[in-house]
C-alpha cells in the first residue's frame, strides 16, 4: 500500500512561544512521510523573527503580511499541499502538542476506513479532561464538541462521527479538490463544522480515531482578542445552517435555532459583550446572500439522502447547552455560568 505524503499545516498568530513547542512535538512523529507547512499569519508582534529561525528539510515557512484568519491561513497551507502533490493535509493548532504516534494513527485509520476526514482525541493541556473527541451537530442547529470536559478514561471508542475539529485533523487532498477549501467568509470558528457538513452531503465520511492523541491549550489565540469569540460565533452559526441543512429539515431546525441563537445573543448583551455580539449579528446578515448562493451550489451536489443526514445528527439540544440554558432561564443576570453554544 502506498505511503501517503502528508503536509501538516500549522498557523501562528501572536503565539510564537506555543508554536515552537508545537513544532517540536510534530518533529518527533513516528510517521516519516510528512512535511510541516508553518504559516505566520500577520502577527506583527515579533513572531516572524522568532519563527523564521526554524529551519530544516522537513519544514516550509510562509510569512504573510496580514491576518487571513484561520480559514484563509490554513487555505494557504492546503493550496501549498495541492500544488506540491501531497496526498493529505493534517491541520494542527499551534497551541497544541502531538503525541509521537498521532499522525501515524490518523493515517492508519484513514487507510483502514477509506474515509476522507480523520480526527483524533484532543485532551486538555494537563491531561485532566477531554477537549474534543470529534464534533456533533444537533437538531437544534448547534455544533457540539463530543465528550467535552469528561475524564480521559471516558473517551469514546473509535468510530464514524458527524464532524471533526480543524485543530487536529487529517483531510485527504481529494476531498478538497472535490468540495473546495474552507470558506474564507468564516474567518474563524465553525469553518470546520461547515466543511464537515459539505463533506457529509457529498457522500464523504468522517472518522474518529481514539489512539491519535493531542494536548490542547484551549482558545490560547482567541483569548488575546476581547470579544472576538462572541462576534465570530454570532456571525457564523447562522451561516452554517443556511448553507448546509437540507430542505425540509431546515424548517423545524431553523425555528428551534432561532430561539436559542437569540438567547445566546441576549446573554452576551447583558453580560457586557453587546458590541461584539451585535456586530456579529450584523455581519451574519450581510453574509446571507453569500450563504444562499452557496446553499444552491452545495445542495445541487448533495448525493446522500435526508434519512442518512438525520441519522448522523445529535437528537435534541446538546447536554451542555441544556444545562446552560436552564441556568440562564433561572438566573439571566448571573455571571456564574457562561452560556455558550
Amino acid at each position: 500500500m502506498k505511503t501517503p505524503k502528508v503536509a501538516i499545516v500549522v498557523l501562528n498568530f501572536k503565539g510564537w512561544q506555543d508554536t515552537l513547542v508545537c513544532i517540536e512535538s510534530l518533529r518527533k512523529q513516528s510517521y516519516s512521510a510528512y512535511h510541516i507547512v508553518l504559516i505566520e499569519n500577520g502577527s506583527h508582534d515579533g513572531s516572524a523573527k522568532k519563527l523564521a529561525k526554524l529551519k530544516g528539510s522537513d519544514l516550509t515557512y510562509i510569512e504573510e503580511s496580514v491576518n487571513h484568519g484561520f480559514t484563509g491561513g490554513v487555505n494557504i497551507g492546503i493550496q501549498w499541499a495541492i500544488d506540491h502533490d501531497y496526498d493529505a493535509v493534517a491541520l494542527f493548532n499551534n497551541d497544541a502538542k502531538a503525541t509521537p504516534d498521532w499522525l501515524e494513527n490518523l493515517v492508519k485509520a484513514q487507510q483502514k476506513t477509506g474515509t476522507s476526514i480523520v480526527t483524533g482525541l484532543l485532551l486538555s493541556e494537563d491531561n485532566s479532561r477531554i477537549d474534543d473527541a470529534g464534533d456533533l451537530y444537533s437538531t437544534w442547529g448547534l455544533p457540539m464538541l463530543r465528550a467535552e470536559n469528561l475524564s480521559p478514561s471516558k473517551a469514546p471508542e473509535s468510530g464514524f462521527i458527524f464532524g471533526a475539529t480543524g485543530g487536529a485533523t487529517l483531510y485527504t487532498i481529494d476531498l478538497f479538490k472535490e468540495i473546495g477549501l474552507f470558506d474564507n467568509t468564516f474567518f474563524a470558528y465553525n469553518e470546520d463544522v461547515d466543511i464537515s457538513w459539505r463533506a457529509q452531503l457529498t457522500g464523504h465520511t468522517v472518522y474518529y480515531e481514539k489512539s491519535a492523541v493531542g494536548f490542547h491549550k484551549h482558545s490560547a489565540t482567541s483569548k488575546k482578542i476581547p470579544g472576538f469569540t462572541a462576534m465570530q460565533v454570532c456571525k457564523n452559526l447562522p451561516i452554517v445552517l443556511i448553507k448546509n441543512v437540507p430542505f425540509p429539515m431546515i424548517i423545524p431546525m431553523g425555528i428551534k435555532f432561532f430561539f436559542i441563537y437569540w438567547a445566546f445573543v441576549f446573554h452576551k448583551i447583558i453580560h457586557g459583550a453587546a458590541g461584539p455580539a451585535l456586530k456579529g449579528v450584523w455581519k451574519s446578515l450581510t453574509l446571507w446572500p453569500h450563504a444562499l448562493r452557496e446553499r444552491r451550489r452545495i445542495q445541487k451536489t448533495k448525493t446522500v439522502s435526508n434519512q442518512y443526514i438525520r441519522s448522523i445528527l445529535h437528537k435534541g439540544m446538546p447536554l451542555r447547552s441544556i444545562r446552560r440554558m436552564q441556568h440562564f432561564i433561572r438566573h439571566p443576570f448571573s455571571r456564574g455560568t457562561e452560556f455558550d453554544y
